[in-house]
């Protein structure tokens, strides 16, 4: 044994991948400790790219347990409209590890921030706070909200307690903040809602140390209310849309998914069954050429989506098998792959963003 590279698998050698002649046939996904049955009870949150996610699971027969649905009466397309089966509750877009731990706070009474609404941008009604685009329109007054909140909370506490796989992308670092309580929204108010107000709310960009803290709260918090729970976290490979840092969007991009990236690392050492999945290295690789984005450089396409999510069913469902070079398919690449990305639509508080 000339040195300590000498036998190493092909996997861990740059050369010796298949993805650098064909992008198809890349599949960094490494070792895979737990299968997923169509039985179990598979809960996803986070950044928009999870609604990707959610959206592939459910189109493939596997269980994406939705425990906040509209009322039997509400014609689908309507349902679909305000955001119904998005997420496995109607809590829209998770952003950071703080506002992942603040949610399960909030959703168990250990937390109950001092700001209660937002006005509407439409001049009328209120919206909430905390998930500002979730409802179309807004609500009519604060009474409508916090019944529905009250009514939203119930149905997380149902599904994390019913769960059997927590899905998690993490998305972003900075945030904005109240200053009064450390109450955490997913995007500034004045973009979608309410009045930007410097001396209430102040930015935060959090840091490696803050997030890993936040998050482990978060899993800890998880496994405390259902011990028996599988963990997948991702890492979503949609750059910024805008940052506050002084600074290139670029630059603030690579720094926040390298924070994520570690934390992410972190925890997969820290707790068992629990296991990243790269959906952000794949769509992110240079073997792939930038293909997998949209004409933007920031929206994926859906053949990255199904490229990633092909892998994802070919390491983690039965079935599936947990081979680490399976060529995977694209799963709708094909004649009507122009009909599916037109349909595509995905919440994005943060694609509200604008400098205007």
């Amino acid at each position: 044994m000339k040195h300590p590279y000498v036998g190493l698998p092909d996997r861990q050698f740059w050369k010796k991948e298949p993805g650098i002649q064909d992008a198809y046939l890349l599949d960094p996904v490494g070792p895979v400790t737990m299968t997923l049955t169509r039985q179990d009870r598979i809960v996803t949150a986070g950044s928009c790219f999870a609604q990707h996610v959610a959206r592939f699971l459910s189109q493939s027969g596997y269980n994406h347990y939705i425990a906040e649905r509209a009322h039997p009466i509400v014609p689908a397309r309507v349902a679909q409209t305000h955001n119904y089966g998005l997420f496995s509750a109607r809590y829209g877009n998770i952003y950071t590890a703080r506002q992942l731990k603040q949610l399960l706070q909030r959703a168990y009474g250990e937390f109950d921030p001092c700001e209660i609404s937002w006005q509407s941008p439409h001049g009328e009604g209120v919206v909430d706070p905390f998930r500002p685009q979730i409802q179309p329109g807004g609500f009519l007054g604060e009474s409508e909200l916090l019944a529905d909140r009250s009514h939203h909370f119930s149905c997380i506490r149902e599904a994390l307690e019913n769960m059997d796989v927590f899905i998690f992308t993490l998305g972003l670092t900075e945030a904005w903040v109240d200053r009064r309580d450390g109450a955490v929204f997913p995007i500034a108010p004045g973009i979608a809602g309410g009045q930007y107000d410097p001396g209430t709310v102040a930015f935060q960009n959090f840091d490696e140390e803050e997030t890993w803290e936040d998050l482990r709260f978060s899993l800890e918090f998880l496994r405390w209310i259902n011990p028996c729970l599988k963990i997948i976290l991702t890492v979503s490979p949609v750059p910024l849309n805008a940052t506050y840092e002084n600074r290139h969007v670029l630059v603030s991009t690579a720094w926040s998914k390298a924070v994520l990236r570690i934390v992410a690392e972190k925890a997969m050492r820290a707790f068992d069954d629990c296991v990243y999945f790269p959906s952000y290295e794949l769509i992110t690789s240079p073997h792939v050429m930038g293909q997998y984005y949209e004409n933007d450089r920031r929206e994926v396409r859906e053949a990255g989506v199904s490229h990633v999510m092909a892998l994802f069913m070919a390491h983690f469902t039965e079935g599936g098998g947990c081979s680490s070079r399976v060529p995977p398919e694209p799963v709708a690449v094909d004649s009507h792959l122009a009909e599916m990305e037109r349909k595509i639509e995905v919440l994005c508080d943060e694609a509200a963003i604008t400098n205007e």
